[in-house]
């Protein structure tokens, strides 16, 4: 699977360039006015993984590769988007592209940050960006009902299938309801996979607290609390981060950043929280390759068998040309190495019904 893309996405001023400053040290540009972010900024992240760090100790290893995210930071959004308003289409279109979606919310007071609505109401906030994806995907659905209408008259029996799954999310649309919300089974899914509805994409909520909250936001925020609860009838998950306290630690060093983490009561940084909460978002996972030339960490949706994991690095794999052998992490750490651990049966050869779980670490044999 390539790069991980997600989109921060929310209301001018709510501290999405903030936090994308933060967590991809790309520089983009942060003030206090609407749209200061009009072409998405892009900025790829390390997934954090301390397991790299021991492997590639005990490999001595020339080089460690980990896995990375992408954060793409997309212009703020405003009432009337869907209809071409602020930078509605721009919007849009850049949104589609995205495997899934950061939707950052605003969850602090601050007399000298303007919100663009003229309060703090995150529900409210929240209302108005679904509404306008939501008329969005209404709109293309619309259209699509009415071309699929003239295909079925000819007896097309695959048009009115996907017309009928049309309709079921039309009426969801309609009621401003999100089209991930809507019952739909993987074979719905792949029928209407090139329509790339914008509320289809796989959503969590960021909310932006204030620096002398963010031990506590998640739990006695009433902000945050508003939010959880309306994340949790459409089961999506709600990060508690706060854009300046990332930005600090954005300046530190590790050892730096581990004691002003401490200080605040926190054992990761909100970005940690944050990559971890897209990657179970997605169904995804890591595995881990080691040996002298490199370690790396190769993101996997989860359920992945060996072979398939494994034509990640070699595509002969499935045709018999390399042998995987497949310890855990922790056997091999405690064993000290693969072959000491082969020693004590900890082992397992690559097999075709093996499902990768994160924390396997594979030692390839090339063997023609």
């Amino acid at each position: 699977m390539s790069n991980l893309e997600v989109g921060i996405v929310g209301l001018p001023n709510v501290g999405k360039s903030t936090l994308f400053n933060a967590i991809t040290k790309a520089g983009a540009e942060a003030a206090n006015f609407p749209f200061c972010t009009i072409e998405p900024n892009v900025g790829v992240v390390a997934v954090p993984d301390p397991r790299l760090k021991v492997l590639h100790e005990l490999y001595k290893s020339k080089k460690t590769t980990p896995a990375t995210v992408r954060f793409v930071d997309i212009a703020g959004l405003v009432k009337g988007a869907s209809k071409g308003e602020g930078l509605g289409n721009k919007f849009l279109e850049h949104i589609r592209q995205v495997d899934a979606v950061a939707h950052v919310v605003r969850c602090f007071v601050d007399p000298n940050i303007t919100h663009v609505e003229g309060g703090i109401d995150p529900l409210r906030d929240i209302d108005i960006i679904q509404t306008e994806l939501c008329l969005a995907d209404l709109e293309i659905v619309e259209k699509r009902i009415m071309k699929l209408a003239k295909i079925a008259k000819s007896g097309n029996k695959e048009a009115k299938v996907e017309d009928e799954i049309l309709r079921r999310i039309k009426a969801a649309l309609d009621e401003g309801t999100p089209a991930r919300q809507v019952d739909l089974s993987e074979d719905d899914l792949e029928i209407i996979k090139e329509m790339n509805l914008l509320t289809l994409k796989p959503t969590l909520y960021v909310t932006n607290v204030a620096e002398d909250e963010v031990a506590t936001a998640y739990d006695e925020n009433p902000y945050v609390q508003q939010v959880k609860e309306y994340a949790a009838k459409e089961g999506a998950e709600v990060v508690a981060i706060s854009a300046k306290v990332e930005s600090e630690i954005a300046e530190l060093d590790e050892e730096e950043a581990k004691a002003f983490l401490e200080d605040l009561g926190e054992t990761e940084s909100g970005l940690d929280r944050l990559i971890k909460a897209a990657f179970d978002l997605l169904g995804l996972q890591t595995f881990l390759t080691a040996g002298p030339d490199e370690c790396r960490a190769w993101t996997i949706v989860k359920g992945t068998t060996a072979p398939k994991a494994a034509g990640k690095i070699h595509t002969d794999f499935e045709r018999g040309f390399i042998r995987a052998e497949i310890v855990n992490y922790n056997d091999l750490i405690a064993a000290g190495s693969v072959a000491a651990a082969r020693e004590k049966g900890q082992v397992r050869v690559e097999g075709k019904d093996y499902v990768m779980q994160d924390g396997d670490v594979v030692n390839f044999r090339f063997n023609v």
